[in-house]
């Protein structure tokens, strides 16, 4: 495992911002799943990031707040929204440096405009559909997309997670990269503080609508997650894509 860099403690960096917002009440359910299912996702130039030589995905979902585009415009009616997505994890070699990224399988949000905003400018599989939430501070979080849900009652407590530890390793994937097609990736940053994690004492996962993300992926979620946890969140910034030379595989 490699061990990532807190995003904010380096100097400036990167592409300009894109948009800018506040990530709050993210509950994350992680499941063990089998590489040879995401193949057909993995972008060209990167690999699999494992966790004590395990593949994961997660199902997380949590609240937009503050958004704006270019870090300064507000975005008039999407200020506010909820997004859910299913997510693996891999690596890039960039010279010296080990970026850790997350791949989307599919991004939720109630809006079409944004579904395509984000497809036009990213390439990322979002859709929309009715969503909705119910959060009671430190205690519950609860979020809906179609037929589907995640809900999570807290237990007591607050903390950073051990810096060697899998919540650690979940939440610090400071990088984007989106499969265009077998040859053409797209790279992002994301980038944010560590954050605070609460410890979830139950959690339930429902998903209603059928073949929503594939045969493989609604069975794994419909099993128990191998660990649940929740954040508090942060402001973060996501910064402008760029198109990495074509890698024939």
């Amino acid at each position: 495992m490699t061990t990532a860099t807190n995003a904010t403690d380096a100097k400036p960096r990167g592409r300009p911002v894109f948009l800018s917002a506040e990530w709050r009440h993210l509950v994350l359910a992680n499941y063990e799943a089998d590489p040879a299912w995401l193949r057909p996702f993995i972008p060209a130039g990167t690999e699999l990031d494992l966790f004590g030589g395990k593949c994961f995905v997660s199902l997380v979902g949590f609240m937009f707040h503050k958004t704006k585009i270019l870090g300064i415009l507000p975005a008039p009616g999407h200020e506010s929204f909820e997004e859910i997505n299913l997510r693996f994890y891999v690596t890039r070699q960039d010279g010296a440096q080990v970026k850790r990224a997350v791949v989307f399988i599919k991004e939720v949000v109630p809006s079409r405009l944004l579904a395509w905003t984000a497809r036009f400018f990213y390439y990322e599989n979002y859709v929309a559909r009715p969503t909705t939430h119910a959060i009671q501070d430190g205690q519950s979080i609860r979020y809906g997309w179609g037929g589907n849900s995640i809900s999570c009652r807290l237990g007591p407590g607050r903390m950073e997670a051990a810096e060697e530890s899998f919540e650690r390793w979940i939440t610090e994937h400071y990088w984007g990269y989106t499969r265009v097609t077998a040859g053409l990736t797209y790279e992002y940053e994301v980038r944010h503080p560590v954050w605070q994690l609460y410890p979830v004492e139950s959690c339930e996962v429902k998903v209603g609508e059928e073949r929503f993300y594939g045969n493989e992926f609604d069975r794994l979620l419909k099993q128990k997650p191998s660990s649940v946890f929740a954040a508090e969140g942060s402001p973060v910034t996501v910064h402008w894509p760029r198109r990495l030379k074509t890698v024939h595989q």
